[in-house]
């Protein structure tokens, strides 16, 4: 076989206990041991090789697109990929035909594989606007042990491997852009993880998310490889399931596999001590538990505790209060750690693992080997100082630096050349506070969890609403919304005005509560209402001027909110809004005017 370009995620595979197990399919029960993993992984770069016409020196740094649906098979192909000093580009299969083929024209992609679960896809895919043919290589199942047992042989210096991963940016306010990650960046953002969230071979992670976002690649894949941990594959995401592969070692009349009043449990029977997803996720768990069957319901209960389920993340968007607080109560304290991170720079900021470290509407601090510092955005200057001198807190943009930062967007420079400073920091565009948190920030977590911990405002061009002449944090405002019984979901957005530059607006869903009741004068809870109840949390500037009802606010696969859109589907496009706003301000002035007139 061939050999395989040495990188840190192959050097562990290959010393970790070959009998363990690495992946298993959850519903299926199907699994995979450590050993067969790089037998697999040489055979899938043969024929990578094959087919594309390429050798050893041939296909570095060519980009090569996969369609694989999340499992074993996904956890090969991406390993071939770095195995050949290629650069991996996972696609969404949940991307319209159109979205891949600009992520294939763009990447310039050498070839195409899929599985068969796909191939229709991918054929659609192809068929024509491409400005380069990529090769097709179809992928057939993958069997442990098909690969043989022939040792395999790790070559090159890990410093000069050359391949990576290229994942693309959610394009809110542009075209996707390719955001290159080198295998070195991977690596380095891994073991920040496992540093600080403590990975073991015993850890047993639920994986629920998809494969084209840093969440599920990094935080769910590759760092649980390095640390030798076996990732199990639920995905898509379903309530029942996950209620259901929780509560599984926890059934009390549960042996051999068999079922369980009509349940079919997964094969494997460990209980999960790992489950990173989405605030979305956590919501969902939330309002179904009570309705789980009884014995579930039981089950359940103990499997989420702190002695079973050591680690519960959520991350890659805002974490609402509430949701945090019911969990914990819940799991019986098991309470849940939030972080910060982006695709260019994978995880940046985290709560600790001790209780006090886990602070409500914080993101903990700067990783290991991440270094961070906030900056005015109006002067661009390092703030030193987290107060101003009349003692209020002060908010910067995040700005990052160190290996864990990705070198660029794919054949993008001036994009690139705009996200970095000339001394080399990346600009975040997120808005953050420092301050300290008495108990928290002492290092209990580690050396790394020290000092005053960050809390995040939100986007710069998103969440930062300037009112008359004050700044106001979307992410507080939503919180605070979010706590009331009457409100389910909600998106705080700034809409024009021509009084204030800026004025506070909410999109709301309301809850069963709010649904259920009524608001004086006979009509449904609304934006007096909302005012009312924010009137003694919230300053008057920061209370919601507009408020408006939809049935859903509508989310991507990882839970964000793409405001923009939000804002142009619920109030209309903003030089409308703008108008209507000067039109306003223009009927208030003449009514003054003319009320001071009659006065005369």
């Amino acid at each position: 076989m061939l050999p395989l370009q040495r990188s840190p995620f192959l050097e562990a595979i290959q010393k970790h206990d070959p009998h363990s197990t690495a992946i298993v399919h959850s519903l299926s029960g199907r699994s995979f041991t450590y050993g067969s993993i790089l037998q697999d992984v040489a055979a899938a770069k043969e024929r990578l090789l094959q087919t594309t016409g390429k050798d050893e020196n041939g296909i570095v740094g060519e980009r090569i697109a996969f369609l694989v649906e999340n499992g074993y098979d996904y956890v090969v192909t991406l390993l071939s990929c770095l195995a050949s000093n290629a650069i991996a580009v996972p696609l969404a299969p949940s991307f319209p035909a159109s979205e891949l083929r600009y992520i294939l024209n763009h990447s310039e992609a050498l070839a195409l594989l899929y599985s068969a679960k796909f191939s229709k896809l991918a054929q659609e895919v192809v068929k024509e606007g491409l400005d380069r043919a990529p090769v097709q290589l179809a992928l057939e199942k993958i069997t442990e042990g098909a690969a043989g047992d022939a040792p395999i042989t790790l070559s090159g210096d890990t410093h000069h491997a050359e391949g990576g991963m290229m994942l693309y940016t959610s394009g809110t306010t542009a075209r996707p852009k390719g955001v290159l990650l080198p295998t070195l960046v991977l690596a380095a953002q891994a073991h920040s993880l496992l540093g600080a969230w403590e990975y073991t071979p015993q850890d047993q992670l639920l994986h629920v998310l998809p494969l084209h976002h840093i969440h599920g690649t990094v935080n769910g894949m590759l760092t649980p490889l390095l640390a030798g941990s076996t990732i199990e594959f639920m995905y898509p995401f379903n309530v029942d399931a996950v209620w259901k592969r929780f509560a599984a070692p926890f059934m009390s009349d549960q042996t051999n596999g068999n079922t369980t009043n009509g349940h079919t449990p997964s094969a494997n029977h460990q209980p999960i001590t790992f489950f990173t997803v989405v605030p979305t996720v956590w919501a969902r768990l939330l309002q179904t538990h009570s309705a789980l069957p009884m014995d579930i319901l039981k089950a359940s209960n103990q499997a989420i505790q702190r002695s079973h389920l050591r680690l519960n993340i959520s991350g890659s968007a805002a974490l609402p209060t509430p949701t945090k607080q019911a969990w914990s109560q819940l799991s019986a304290g098991n309470t849940l750690l939030e972080r910060f991170g982006m695709t260019e720079v994978g995880m940046a900021l985290s709560c600790g693992l001790a209780d006090s470290d886990r602070i409500d509407g914080s993101v903990g601090w700067p990783l290991p080997s991440v270094e961070a510092r906030l900056v005015d955005p109006d002067t661009h200057e390092e703030i030193l100082s987290d107060t101003s001198p009349d003692g209020k807190e002060r908010s910067g943009e995040i700005q990052l630096r160190g290996p864990t930062i990705f070198k660029g967007y794919w054949r993008n420079p001036e994009a690139t050349r705009k996200e970095f400073t000339p001394d080399g920091w990346f600009k975040t565009g997120d808005i953050a506070i420092r301050k300290p948190v008495p108990g928290a920030g002492e290092g209990k977590s580690g050396s790394w969890a020290k000092g005053p911990a960050w809390f995040i405002h939100g986007r710069q061009s998103a969440d930062i609403i300037k009112t008359g002449g004050e700044k106001v944090s979307a992410l507080e405002v939503e919180r605070e919304l979010l706590s009331l019984p009457e409100i389910r979901e909600c998106a705080v957005v700034g809409l024009p005005s021509e009084a204030w530059g800026q004025k506070v607006a909410a999109i709301v869903v309301l809850s069963a509560v709010g649904e259920g009741v009524e608001g004086k004068g006979g009509k449904g809870w609304g934006a007096m209402d909302l005012r009312r109840a924010l009137k003694e949390r919230l300053v008057a500037y920061k209370i919601p001027q507009d408020v408006k009802v939809v049935g859903e606010i509508k989310r991507n696969a990882m839970g964000k909110v793409n405001k923009k859109e939000l804002v142009k589907d619920v109030f209309g496009d903003q030089e409308r809004i703008r108008r209507r706003s000067e039109a306003v301000a223009a009927d208030r002035a003449a009514l003054k005017k003319e009320a001071g007139a009659g006065g005369r």
